[in-house]
């Protein structure tokens, strides 16, 4: 009986069909991006907004003003007792009624000086100029509601967090396709849901169910292209982060046509009814069957590819090679039982925690300029595009592992120059910071390929997903470190960034190269790695 690879090799390693189910799952990574970035726009702070004192709103319709004369009547007394009050967050503490002049709604107070009118925080009561423009006039995340905004990026990565876990073991246990099917739905009907909210409560839910589900169905498109090539085409899982960064640079565009939040949020989910299609033309995939012992359907999906690739498999074959290793339900023990597979799961997770945190801090850290945000945006996505191509060039010439070290340490060294240098050059400054961004955007992106390689087919979709878990805690804690650190020293995440990158950089030359090896298919066969 062949064995899977040489079957694969007979049918075509990347012929028309792997490349038709290559570029249709590669769609996701797009839609995968808005969800992972959208905040940026879904939550862009208000243009202007002011807080209405109780009564404003009965009088202003009974003097016939407008917003703006309302704005003049609230807030400038304010500003001229207070120059450093902007009527954002506090008001006077008086009530309008009816008795009130429209001409003059603060004589009613007497004679007492502007500094002397009494003041009290803004609880609920603000006005926005575009009030539907994002969920922070939607949801009054302004003031000290704001760290609310911050709370609903972290509840997404949470999100990704737990669909990892569950939908990656579930991905390993009842199938790949399956997985990815009810996870588009999920991220579908989620994203519908959000978009019409009534309350920030329900908001937070389906925003981590959709955090979730989208999680489930990046991690699975990923894993089922990387099974139905061949090893030398395994550098498609490079190529289809391509599309992530295409949906970055889409992103600002649909912003900027659509201005309503709402509008945004269901541009960016609705896509994903449309991958259901896919029941009918993407395929399980037959790694998967072959490990839950269901060698005839197997076969028969490979003799559809072969098919369609314009090549013939042998009618001598009846049965596909499969592996001895008995099929259980993965756990976290079957990651860390063996001494290689131990070794390889401790430094991918660190490598994953590392990349995510570095990657979303200097993102951070490099877009809090001013300026136009579309255009910012744009421009910062536009840096990732190298990043894809160096690998491609290299990762087949030279291997994994050195370019997957050599951009870690880039990184590591880039941040620690741009925290030494001076503010007066910033051209400089903000060039080696962007040096820093494209090494750890490579390093970001190979750690996806080798986590892939290094695992067998029968815990491959489970341990992807757990190490990869370590992405989203990175992903929860990077903004509360750039934060909390650089009120001490505006460059000190520069210099921890500095350190975790350099670590990971020597740790992962410890782990075994994968160039033109085949898939592992039991853990056996990643013992045996050198």
């Amino acid at each position: 009986m062949p064995s899977f690879d040489e079957v694969l090799k007979e049918a075509g390693e990347f012929g028309r069909f792997q490349k038709r189910v290559f570029f249709l799952l590669s769609q996701t990574g797009i839609t995968f991006s808005f969800l992972f970035a959208s905040v940026v726009f879904l939550g862009r702070a208000p243009d202007n907004f002011w807080c209405r004192i109780p009564g404003a709103a009965e009088l202003s319709e009974q003097c016939g003003w407008t917003l703006e004369e309302e704005r003049n009547f609230t807030v400038l007394p304010l500003h001229l007792g207070n120059k450093s009050s902007s009527g954002e967050c506090e008001r006077l503490n008086v009530v309008w009624d009816t008795s009130v002049s429209c001409a003059s709604p603060l004589t009613h107070y007497g004679n007492r000086s502007m500094g002397n009118l009494p003041l009290t925080t803004c609880q609920d009561n603000w006005v926005y100029e575009q009030p539907h423009s994002s969920v922070i006039s939607e949801y009054n995340l302004v003031c000290g509601n704001a760290w609310m905004l911050d709370l609903s990026q972290a509840i997404l990565n949470l999100g990704f967090l737990i669909g990892a876990f569950i939908l990656g073991y579930a991905a390993d246990r009842y199938g790949r396709i399956l997985i990815y099917l009810l996870s588009c739905l999920g991220v579908g009907i989620c994203g519908t849901i959000v978009a019409f909210a009534p309350n920030f409560t329900v908001f937070l839910i389906f925003r981590f169910l959709q955090g979730m589900f989208g999680k489930g169905t990046w991690m699975t498109c990923y894993v089922i292209v990387t099974e139905i090539v061949g090893s030398d085409q395994r550098i498609v899982g490079i190529v289809i982060q391509i599309f992530f960064t295409l949906g970055i640079i889409i992103l600002p565009g649909i912003a900027y046509l659509i201005p309503t939040w709402q509008g945004i949020q269901l541009a960016i989910s609705l896509p994903n009814f449309l991958f259901l299609l896919y029941y009918w033309v993407v395929p399980e995939s037959p790694r998967w069957l072959l490990t839950r012992k269901k060698g005839e359907k197997a076969l028969k999906i490979m003799r559809n590819i072969a098919k369609h690739n314009g090549k013939f498999l042998s009618p001598h074959y009846s049965e596909i090679t499969i592996s001895n290793e008995e099929v259980s339900n993965p756990s976290f023990l079957d990651l860390v039982r063996t001494p290689q597979m131990r070794r390889c799961t401790l430094i991918l997770m660190y490598a994953w925690f590392a990349s995510a945190l570095i990657y979303q801090g200097l993102v951070m850290r490099l877009g809090i300029v001013g300026g136009n945000l579309y255009l910012d945006f744009f421009i910062s996505a536009a840096v990732e595009l190298p990043a894809a191509f160096l690998i491609i060039v290299t990762i087949d010439r030279i291997g994994r592992r050195l370019p997957f070290a050599i951009s870690n340490i880039v990184a590591g060294i880039a941040c620690l120059i741009t925290a030494f240098l001076p503010e007066d050059i910033p051209w400089l400054k903000t060039t080696v910071a962007t040096l820093g961004r494209l090494s750890i955007t490579i390093a970001f992106e190979v750690v996806y390929l080798v986590n892939t390689e290094l695992y067998p087919t029968t815990l491959r979709n489970f341990g992807v997903s757990l190490c990869s878990s370590l992405c989203d805690l990175g992903g929860i804690i990077a903004p509360f470190l750039l934060f909390r650190l650089a009120a001490i020293w505006l460059e000190l995440p520069l210099i921890i960034f500095s350190i975790l990158a350099v670590v990971c950089g020597l740790l992962v030359l410890l782990l075994p190269e994968t160039k033109g090896i085949s898939l592992p298919e039991t853990v056996e066969d990643v013992e045996q790695l050198s």
